[in-house]
């Protein structure tokens, strides 16, 4: 049996981050979950750790990474999906926000624990959650998606130059995502969500748990040579 890594996921109190502590959970590491709020609550079925964190706040981050101890494996998964707006509306202070969590978020978690492996002298891994956004627009989420393309640049930049330190950086891309806050917002049956679902020639949205299974998989020995990718994870709707 492989030893258990330390798995720290962002954004881990929401359906995808909860889906991604689970999957690592069952894989016997060791996972943390980071949000702003509902972590411990989170992580208890897991019997893993919850922990409270802001990551636009460097001194914050830091002062988690110490109570956490080694981090083996970074899951990037906070993000601001809620604000949107069109291009001739979208107010600008709104586009900083998303920007300011889903960008430099990603960056200080990632620049943060990476320094760290580095320091150590081990190998790690780095997943950032991005989305096929990034790649495909859709009109009134272009702050969002912009945030998202940002993301899978930044995901080739961390892979290249921690290379040489062993951590990889790899990027899952996902479609729309059938969690309860997309079904609250486009409840299944409704014309927009049937609209978009028929955007995807796989039929329907991905599931929490088609994300987990991508992230885990490049987190693990057998993406041993996988690094700077961002793997969607949208029934083909990329194709589209």
């Amino acid at each position: 049996m492989p030893a258990a890594r330390t798995v720290l996921i962002t954004g881990g109190a929401g359906g995808i981050g909860r889906a991604i502590g689970a999957a690592f959970a069952q894989g016997g590491d060791s996972v943390v979950l980071a949000d702003l709020d509902g972590a411990e609550e989170a992580a208890k079925p897991l019997g893993g750790r919850g922990i409270r964190l802001d990551i636009t706040d460097e001194t914050a981050i830091s002062a988690a990474l110490d109570e956490v101890g080694p981090v083996d494996v970074l899951v990037n998964n906070a993000g601001l999906l809620s604000v949107h707006g069109r291009l001739l509306d979208l107010p600008g202070a709104d586009l900083l926000r998303i920007l300011s969590t889903n960008v430099h978020g990603t960056f200080l978690m990632t620049q943060l624990v990476a320094r760290r492996m580095v320091e150590r002298g081990e190998p790690g891994v780095v997943v950032n959650l991005s989305s096929i956004g990034g790649r495909q627009p859709t009109p009134g989420m272009g702050g969002y998606e912009s945030s998202k393309a940002a993301v899978d640049a930044l995901t080739r930049w961390a892979a290249i130059e921690l290379a040489e330190h062993g951590i990889r950086v790899n990027a899952v891309a996902p479609g729309p995502v059938a969690t309860p806050m997309l079904a609250a917002a486009m409840p299944p049956g409704s014309p927009a969500h049937d609209a978009w679902v028929a955007r995807i020639p796989d039929g329907r949205m991905a599931a929490v748990e088609d994300v987990a299974a991508a992230v885990v998989f490049l987190a693990s020995p057998a993406a041993a040579h996988i690094t700077g990718t961002s793997l969607p994870v949208d029934g083909g709707q990329l194709l589209t």
